[in-house]
């Protein structure tokens, strides 16, 4: 089975496991599986984009909350930003090649979560 053969390379590869408490893995999946992150990384793999455009696709992110998430994962080296000296300011984001190939990760997921969203919400109890 494809699932356990990378279980067993991720055994092999990392002894220990991501799973104690100081692994470095832990902040980074913090990071990028947020529901932000996340749905940050999908919107510019679609290609760069402005703040306000960012904004409208996540619907219902706060300024403070897509300002943080961008500069985290800038600092990850998954997005670039690029202001252009012009007034009104303008600044655009992009996905690093870090980005995209985190962004061709995420995209599978997402579609599967969006598959089944509807009923497992409706399965609740």
């Amino acid at each position: 089975m494809e699932v356990s053969n990378q279980v067993n390379g991720l055994r092999t590869r990392y002894p220990d496991g991501v799973f104690p408490a100081k692994c470095p893995s832990r902040v980074v999946l913090d990071h990028v599986t947020s529901k932000w992150g996340v749905l940050i990384l999908v919107a510019l793999s679609e290609g760069p984009q402005r703040w306000g455009e960012l904004r409208r696709r996540a619907e219902g992110i706060s300024e403070k909350m897509l300002a943080q998430t961008l500069k985290t994962l800038e600092r990850d080296g998954f997005v670039d930003r690029h202001p252009e000296p012009v007034i009104p300011p303008r600044v655009d984001y992009s996905l690093t090649e870090r980005g995209h190939e985190l962004a061709a990760l995420l995209l599978p997921l997402v579609s599967w979560v969006a598959e089944h969203a509807e009923e497992i919400v409706s399965d609740e109890h």
